[in-house]
């Protein structure tokens, strides 16, 4: 790995951000459909839905974060896709660069702009009436657990940008992402589930996620879904990472 890796990743990142910027329409529109499903719920089915919690916005906030992320990602498969088609990356190859920095740099622009994403939400919520006591501390934990979330699932869309045959291909591995939450704890508790699929639930990534969320907003003991949804994350980021490296350099042999 070359010595310049950080500043090569730097660079890297600033071309990257540079894009973000210019298409700022990209962030809100990742923004949109989870702020929608999130007014949809709240306002027309928030009534009928029994979960225990005073305000459902409460309740509801992580599920429509993780959405957001998942909805995401699916951009960094597609600039990925671009830029290997458009021969950038032979262009970055014939340079003094640690190669591993382009795709570092893929993945560090997809965590600043799922995190744009993920303030514009919380905003909005707290204007549909989202409240929490809870401390800076528990803050940082959302912030960290969002974040590691971020990294798996962008790793994964490495993966899908590096492997695709076409544009479509290399987002349309995030559809089943996007859905997951809502097979999970995130709109209703699974305890209202019927058997099989309140099984599923209780046993995939998302629900463990956004108990974590749900119990460090209300200051509520964390118990071990913590540990849960972070053998979730870092098994899901190690997985996709070590997949995307090897068909990285399979693809600049």
């Amino acid at each position: 790995m070359s010595t310049h890796f950080f500043s090569d990743t730097s660079t890297l990142l600033g071309r990257s951000m540079r894009h973000i910027f210019r298409s700022v329409d990209t962030i809100i529109t990742t923004a949109i459909t989870p702020v929608a499903i999130m007014l949809l719920f709240v306002y027309v089915f928030g009534g009928a839905i029994q979960t225990g919690s005073e305000n459902y916005v409460d309740y509801l906030l992580p599920g429509i974060l993780l959405i957001a992320i998942a909805s995401g990602i699916a951009y960094t498969a597609v600039r990925l896709f671009t830029d290997m088609q458009s021969g950038i990356f032979e262009r970055f190859h014939s340079m003094p660069i640690a190669r591993s920095s382009v795709l570092w740099a893929h993945v560090l622009t997809s965590l600043v702009a799922n995190g744009l994403s993920v303030v514009i939400i919380v905003l909005v919520g707290l204007a549909m009436g989202f409240r929490t006591s809870a401390s800076p501390l528990a803050w940082l934990a959302v912030a960290g657990i969002l974040a590691l979330f971020t990294l798996a699932l962008t790793w994964i869309a490495v993966l899908a940008g590096l492997s695709a045959k076409s544009v479509d291909g290399a987002s349309g591995f995030s559809y089943p992402l996007i859905f997951l939450p809502f097979i999970s704890s995130a709109f209703v508790p699974t305890e209202t589930m019927p058997g099989p699929v309140r099984f599923f639930a209780e046993n995939q990534p998302v629900t463990a996620i956004v108990n974590t969320i749900q119990n460090l907003f209300a200051e509520r003991p964390v118990g071990g879904d913590i540990w849960i949804a972070l053998a979730w994350c870092t098994g899901l980021l190690v997985l996709a990472y070590v997949f995307a490296m090897v068909v990285y350099r399979r693809k600049i042999a």
